[in-house]
């Protein structure tokens, strides 16, 4: 058969692992896809630039859009990231008959409703392993692995970055600051951290896997996103006390008819797997009604990992050149035609249990005005402890483990507690999950 021509857009990190995993495994790669795959086309920002991957016999340009219109090119491999120029460009390629591979989850997250209608018009795929958790081919798994499953519960450590910081922050008791900044220094935080930090990256790939594991719409607004940043050493220190690690989660939960979808941090056991997890590495637990639980683990980023997943969705999609279109796989599990969508479940009525930290005045009656606005709030105590002694203006750091209530609840109950004169500034909320079968 002859080889396929590819074109890449984008020779970064990512694009320049791409080539040089194509070229370095090029014998076994051709075997597996049944026909060679070579890169002839490839757009950069800049033609003079030095090139970490052998772009010998690529043609090289500075207009993407010229990668998509290559009569020559049979799959375009999008690998700028962003939500414009991208999408533009992925349009460009289904127009123009083309299969796309991404490794853009704000992309699919965000637009992907709209670039699976345009594919699925056309017969085309849009393969989109390498947007959430790189190395570790989950999309696959819930896809296709998991298919005889109803899926109960995801949750995932998806984001490097966040997780390296509160590695550092337990490993060393350092505060959150300092851990960022090296994290900026190592390459694992951009200069402008905030989608990591903040949870908006692993809202992105929250929004994903909740779709094929769900067979749901694409809707990144649902997800409710809270990040790291307020996190302090000390919570990190209180929480193993009592046995837990705090890790920045992504959590879809099937409760009923409505669907759980919310990333922020929480408190785990530390004698779960998912607690060990450490450094910039992810791993998501999937629980199905047939399989159990199951953990899948690995580099969640990097050159060569992400790149895997996009040569891996390369050799599926020129697999499918002479499939009949409407046997492959589909783009989000589910035919699009059953998509269906589900109630997400509104904040105020998730239930779980809670950490919450309290800086309050050292003196009789104030522990006893707390647990009394706790209990008429629905909010039951399972552990009081008094960490430290008092500072100088008399106050002491409390913590307080709560048993599973709604966030209704303790948001009402939060509230009163601040409006004490005994409370010296605002309560530390983090949710607590034993993620129990």
């Amino acid at each position: 058969m002859e080889p396929v021509n590819i074109g890449v857009v984008g020779l970064g990190t990512v694009g320049g692992g791409t080539v040089d995993v194509l070229h370095r495994n090029s014998a076994e790669i051709s075997r597996r896809a049944g026909r060679e795959i070579r890169v002839s086309r490839a757009a950069v920002r800049d033609l003079d630039r030095s090139r970490s991957c052998d772009t010998s016999g690529i043609t090289l340009t500075n207009d993407p859009f010229e990668v998509a219109n290559d009569p020559d090119v049979r799959v375009v491999v999008e690998l700028i990231g962003g939500e414009t120029t991208a999408f533009e460009i992925v349009m460009e390629a289904l127009e123009q008959g083309k299969h796309v591979v991404t490794a853009n989850k704000a992309l699919i997250a965000t637009r992907g409703n709209e670039i699976f209608r345009a594919a699925h018009e056309r017969g085309l795929v849009v393969a989109f392993e390498a947007a959430v958790a790189g190395g570790i081919s989950i999309i696959k798994i819930l896809r296709e692995g998991l298919a005889g499953n109803r899926v109960k519960q995801l949750v995932g450590i998806v984001n490097g970055t966040s997780n390296y910081i509160l590695t550092g922050m337990h490993e060393r008791g350092s505060d959150f600051e300092p851990m960022l900044r090296e994290a900026q220094a190592l390459g694992y935080a951009e200069s402008d951290p905030t989608f990591d930090i903040d949870g908006v990256d692993a809202a992105h790939k929250l929004t994903i896997l909740a779709s094929i594991a769900y067979g749901i719409p694409l809707d990144f607004s649902a997800v409710y996103t809270e990040g790291i940043g307020t996190i302090q050493g000390k919570d990190v220190s209180y929480a193993e006390d009592l046995g837990y690690r705090i890790k920045h989660l992504g959590i879809a939960r099937r409760r009923g008819n409505r669907v759980d979808l919310r990333v922020h941090p929480c408190l785990i056991p530390e004698t779960h797997l998912l607690a060990s997890v450490d450094g910039v590495m992810n791993a998501i637990l999937v629980e199905g009604d047939a399989v159990g639980q199951t953990i899948h683990y690995g580099a969640g980023a990097g050159a060569n990992p992400t790149a895997s997943s996009v040569v891996a969705d390369i050799v599926d999609v020129v697999r499918t050149l002479t499939a009949d279109p409407g046997n492959r796989v589909p783009h989000l599990a589910f035919q699009p035609t059953a998509l269906t969508s589900k109630d997400v479940t509104p904040l105020g009525d998730i239930e779980c249990a809670y950490y919450l930290r309290l800086l309050a005045l050292d003196r009789p009656g104030v522990l006893a005005e707390i647990a009394r606005i706790l209990g008429e709030n629905n909010v039951s105590i399972e552990a009081i402890r008094q960490q430290g002694t008092k500072n100088n203006d008399g106050n002491v750091s409390v913590v307080i483990v709560t048993h599973k209530t709604r966030e209704m609840s303790m948001t009402r109950a939060i509230g009163a507690i601040e409006a004490l004169p005994a409370i010296a500034e605002p309560v530390m909320r983090i949710r607590l999950d034993t993620l129990e079968a």
